[in-house]
């Protein structure tokens, strides 16, 4: 069958199973050329097996919560939505959490995902205490800072290339209520922007909104957007009898898949315009400050099923890279001058910090990190292959979850680590077969 990521590009062959236990998964592992996927939500081909690819979806029960450490044991192809589900209404939430809640706990290990807190309080590496892993002989190893703790490090953000992660141990946060009090910050260009990043490191969440079409001295007009977790003193009192108990709300759906043009330069910058307009009304209103329901601050696109048919049969690509603190703002702004001048647009750019993070084949350093979302095109394949190089010549790296794109030469040449990687997994075992792992030459 045909199987791509979440961007439905590209689409590639390949034998989809999946094991009902452990013997089973472990039979298909010694075959080779496999990879697991949970729920698919990488945009790429990261979860695509060269030869096949290994369903999770078996494998999805939470075991064991310890209440006084906040601790969950749970499958790895559990959904963080099912997680927040059962433990939200008792005071827990997740401490590293992506920008969707459709994500498989394993898929969080694999990718190492990161927050909008990840200046403070890292990737999801760190509220990690074990993991089981599968390895490609077969055999399963508990891996922890303390035990296997090579195999432990390099699996965050190797993409499952290590092996399939069987069930995971994680620390959750407590918190008072559901409710999280924003902050919404106007920055006029790009330079502001970083200003008030770094002027609000203290800020448990921070993420920016970027008008990627803006140029001239508007480049990189933003809507910073900072949350703390409310205390029950800040929600309204109606609302303190429930402060776990937020309703649930409505799901909108993309009916059908539109045609490609429909996106276009002219509706991108329409689009751009707009958003910047309501989030500068919104932050000229009492200070700024409102109260947001976790979900719309959190998983904002989740509230829009099958958002990604908005960009049509041929699909979409996202580009996300990293660049260090020193070079941020100047390879930020060729990177935005870069997608200015190329009229291709994004309606989701955003732009977050990084905090510093020891780690082996991860994607956070500190620094900022910029995602664009473009349709999948020739024209924004070039784009993107530009972009690469951009951040590249300032020192930049990018995130595999979400690539579709990178070659093998580019990969080498932005992840100085790439060649240790490969050797430290030749003295464990053979690595997994990904179309990932094919294109980026591991």
């Amino acid at each position: 069958m045909k199987l791509s990521g979440w961007g439905a590009y590209p689409r590639i062959e390949t034998e989809l199973a999946a094991p009902r236990d452990e013997a089973e998964l472990a039979e298909f592992l010694v075959r080779g050329d496999a990879v697991a996927r949970g729920n698919g939500r990488a945009y790429g081909d990261a979860a695509i097996g060269r030869r096949r690819t290994l369903s999770t979806r078996h494998f999805a029960h939470m075991l064991d919560f310890d209440a006084e450490r906040g601790w969950l044991t749970a499958d790895s192809g559990v959904l963080l939505s099912d997680v927040i589900s059962a433990f939200l209404p008792r005071g827990w939430f997740p401490l590293v959490t992506p920008g969707t809640k459709y994500v498989t706990l394993g898929g969080m290990v694999a990718s190492d995902v990161h927050g909008k807190n990840h200046h403070k309080d890292g990737s999801f590496q760190t509220c990690v205490e074990w993991f089981d892993l599968m390895t490609p002989d077969g055999r399963v190893q508990r891996c922890s800072r303390t035990e296997n703790s090579e195999l432990f490090f390099w699996t965050f953000g190797a993409m499952g290339m290590t092996g399939v992660v069987l069930r995971v141990c994680m620390r959750l946060l407590p918190v008072e209520t559901g409710w999280i009090r924003q902050k919404s910050i106007v920055a006029a260009n790009l330079a502001e922007a970083i200003r008030v990043f770094e002027d609000n490191l203290d800020a448990t969440y921070s993420v920016a909104w970027i008008d990627c079409v803006a140029k001239g001295a508007d480049l990189g007009r933003s809507i910073i957007m900072l949350g703390e977790h409310a205390t029950i003193g800040q929600i309204p009192p109606d609302d303190r009898h429930r402060p776990l108990h937020l309703p649930v709300r409505g799901k909108l759906s993309v009916p059908f898949t539109p045609p490609a043009f429909c996106l276009n330069r002219y509706t991108l910058r329409a689009f751009n315009a707009l958003y910047f307009r309501m989030g500068a009304r919104k932050a000229a209103k009492q200070g700024g400050v409102s109260l947001e329901h976790w979900d719309s601050y959190f998983y904002p696109l989740d509230s829009i099923l099958g958002w990604n048919r908005i960009y049509g049969r041929r699909g979409f690509l996202q580009y996300q890279c990293v660049i260090p603190l020193a070079q941020a703002e100047a390879g930020m702004s060729e990177l935005m001058e870069a997608t200015a001048e190329a009229g291709a647009g994004s309606f989701l750019a955003v732009l977050k910090r990084f905090g510093a993070q020891e780690s082996r084949i991860s994607f956070p350093m500190e620094g900022y990190t910029l995602a664009l979302d473009f349709p999948a095109s020739e024209r924004n394949l070039a784009l993107i292959g530009r972009l690469e190089d951009i951040a590249i010549a300032h020192g930049g790296r990018f995130y595999l979850a979400k690539d579709a794109h990178l070659t093998a030469a580019r990969f080498r040449a932005s992840e100085p680590r790439a060649e240790d990687f490969a050797r430290t997994h030749r003295q464990f075992h053979p690595m997994m077969g990904s179309a990932l792992s094919d294109r980026i030459g591991l």
